[in-house]
């Protein structure tokens, strides 16, 4: 990736020239118990510079809480406002929101299929921005926008985020279109041309992750993409870590099942070697999750090994693997410099940013290893609470997971035996092991520490607000007096 950066970061992202015409456009907003953020949602999509005869909004509720009545008050409202906006109910959540998005296509009456998640606000310009490169090739079948971030700033877990996500639009995204690969739909923030979606197949649910399912088989038939690294879409990123790795494990299973899925029909396409390659490393990229968590179960017993002697050549051909470390960091260094005038200061972040990655494995892995063996599960979506300055809290909000999985036990063992591995480095003097043994040791005992404080703390908040709402229960109702219980997140 950084050899197809440096060759192409001069390559320019052609102009789209003005939009001949006002085609109809459909933007469809797929939401499921989104009680916090939907409003923003619909209100900055009927805010979109775009004529409203020409413009239909699909709101694709699958909600079972209060969400239901929030949408359809706004809905009413914006129609009285003159919006063609539709509050699109479904009998069950089948499919989830490959089966949602498919359903409101059967009614929708827009050329062009807009998609946004329930955390995203779109920006008045975005149609402008985006509906011309249709016009500029017609076997364009999808324009995608790069992710923006409304709360990088709110921790180092979201600071974290957006770095990971900033390496994945500035550098994959935007790389693999110039350099002529594949490229994947992110779910949200682009826009489709409604004919390449019935064409490639339409949504199908079974994946976890029906965006990169769909951008394949849609390439597969001739489609090609355009990415577009400067012109952004915001969204919220998720401010507690337990929805972070629910988040996590189903992008990542559902990549391995796509893979399964679509490899089989890379290799027998007659796409050019090159093009199937990359695309193998595209769709099989989260099997290095086991190959991490390996590595540092493994770190341990070879500073035993190394000490004994006998395999000095090994180790020292095998020292060769250092440069994937560099890779990483220029990887993620190229991403921030790209957008960014600060970009020294974020990447002080970067040792600490590279802890939680391998933090992570134990998560991942599991992912994994559920998608290759196909293992069903349901799509959990990730949480929003409205979070956007450092003042907002997560605590107090519906919707919050205040359980965590086993894999905090394994996390939490991993990281006292990895600490083991740092003071066995140190006594035998083998203080190039030092650094890797300190990320694995920091990464796994800080992933266990955040996801049991996040969790305890968000039981906390809601025992509390139980007892003060069975006070009020016993009192009878309070005039113009309202209990809070704040923690500092």
């Amino acid at each position: 990736m950084i050899y197809y950066y440096i060759k192409h970061r001069d390559t320019k992202t052609p102009k789209a020239g003005p939009l001949p015409e006002f085609p109809v456009v459909t933007l469809q907003l797929p939401v499921y118990n989104e009680y916090y953020v939907v409003e923003r949602l619909i209100n900055a999509c009927c805010g979109v510079d775009y004529p409203r005869e020409k413009m239909e909004i699909q709101v694709l509720d699958d909600s079972t809480d209060e969400t239901v009545d929030i949408i359809a008050t706004l809905v009413m409202q914006k129609q009285d406002e003159g919006f063609d906006i539709k509050h699109v109910r479904r009998n069950s959540r089948k499919g989830y929101k490959a089966g949602a998005l498919k359903e409101g296509l059967v009614t929708c009456r827009g050329e062009f299929i807009g998609i946004f998640d329930a955390d995203f606000i779109p920006k008045k310009d975005f149609l402008m921005q985006t509906l011309p490169y249709f016009y500029q090739d017609k076997k364009i079948g999808l324009v995608q926008t790069r992710w923006e971030h409304l709360n990088s700033e709110y921790s180092f877990l979201t600071r974290a985020q957006a770095m990971a996500l900033d390496g994945h639009f500035v550098i994959e995204q935007n790389v693999r279109n110039k350099a002529g690969f594949f490229i994947n739909f992110n779910g949200t923030g682009g826009i489709w041309r409604k004919e390449c979606i019935l064409d490639a197949g339409n949504w199908e649910a079974d994946t976890l992750t029906e965006d990169l399912d769909l951008s394949y088989r849609a390439q597969l038939r001739g489609w090609r993409f355009q990415f577009l690294k400067d012109v952004t879409s915001p969204a919220e990123l998720p401010s507690e870590i337990n929805a972070l790795k629910s988040q996590q494990f189903r992008w990542t299973k559902g990549a391995i099942e796509t893979a399964i899925k679509i490899l089989p029909r890379v290799w027998k396409s007659s796409l050019p070697m090159e093009k199937k390659i990359h695309a193998t490393f595209h769709l099989s990229n989260n099997i290095v999750f086991p190959f991490i968590l390996v590595a540092g179960i493994l770190n341990v017993p070879l500073i035993f090994i190394k000490h004994q002697g006998g395999y000095e050549t090994y180790f020292a051909i095998m020292a060769v693997f250092v440069f994937a470390f560099i890779g990483s960091f220029l990887f993620y260094l190229y991403s921030q410099k790209d957008v960014y005038h600060d970009w020294q200061r974020r990447m002080l972040l970067f040792p600490l940013f590279m802890a939680g990655n391998m933090g992570f494995a134990v998560n991942n892995t599991k992912a994994v290893f559920e998608g290759l063996f196909k293992k069903k599960s349901e799509f959990v979506r990730t949480p929003k609470y409205s979070v956007v300055n450092k003042k907002d809290n997560w605590l107090d909000k519906k919707y919050v997971l205040m359980n965590v999985n086993g894999t905090v036990i394994i996390e939490l063992i991993l990281a006292l035996y990895c600490f083991f591995g740092v003071a066995t480095s140190i006594y035998y003097l083998e203080l190039a092991a030092v650094p890797f043994q300190l990320l694995f040791s920091v990464g796994f005992g800080l992933v266990a520490w955040l996801s049991l404080r996040h969790a305890w703390m968000a039981r906390r908040i809601a025992i509390a607000q139980r007892k003060i709402h069975s006070k009020h229960l016993q009192n009878g109702p309070l005039n113009d007096v309202k209990e809070t219980v704040l923690v500092n997140p």
